[in-house]
């Protein structure tokens, strides 16, 4: 699978559950006109299928991988363990200069390995104190954005209903 990190991102969203375009969205924290594109390729693929189902207030969409689809994320996250385990193998070879053109070489899969839970944030930001930069430095102008990758984005994390990010307290008056 040759598409942009954003596919893959938006195949697994669904694969793990997001099987409506509202939550898909706020899952990958993609934009609709551009999820609408990934989405139509998607399907075009054969990755994923739309289901349209009555419902009580009239027909509901539903979005599901297709055993191909499946297969492809699959191997996918595969490929993705296999360049994090490069890195961490050329971390701990201690040469700072070909972890440094490794890390340029594959910069554009760090959001995806990100979103599907592969980075060791630990061991990333070592990476990074090794060869002497920041992460901000590193992904400054990158033009991927990183504002998508969601890290542990599929487990509902950040899904709560008191709006304003405080603490709801009953203390039982």
């Amino acid at each position: 699978m040759e598409e942009e990190p954003k596919d893959v991102i938006v195949l697994g969203a669904i694969r793990g559950g997001a099987k409506k375009f509202d939550k898909i969205a706020s899952v990958t924290k993609i934009k609709p006109d551009e999820l609408n594109k990934i989405l139509e390729k998607l399907e075009e693929r054969g990755l994923i299928s739309v289901n349209e189902k009555k419902g009580f207030f009239g027909p509901k969409i539903e979005i599901m991988t297709t055993e191909k689809g499946s297969r492809e994320i699959d191997e996918r996250i595969h490929e993705l363990q296999v360049e994090w385990g490069q890195m961490v193998t050329l971390y701990k070879s201690g040469d700072k200069k070909k972890l440094k053109e490794y890390m340029d070489e594959k910069r554009s899969f760090f959001p995806t390995m990100m979103y599907f839970g592969i980075i060791d944030m630990m061991m990333f930001s070592m990476m990074f104190s090794m060869m002497g930069i920041g992460m901000s430095d590193f992904f400054a102008g990158d033009p991927q954005g990183m504002e998508y990758a969601n890290d542990g984005g599929m487990d509902g994390a950040g899904d709560s209903d008191l709006g304003d990010g405080g603490f709801d307290i009953d203390i039982g008056f």
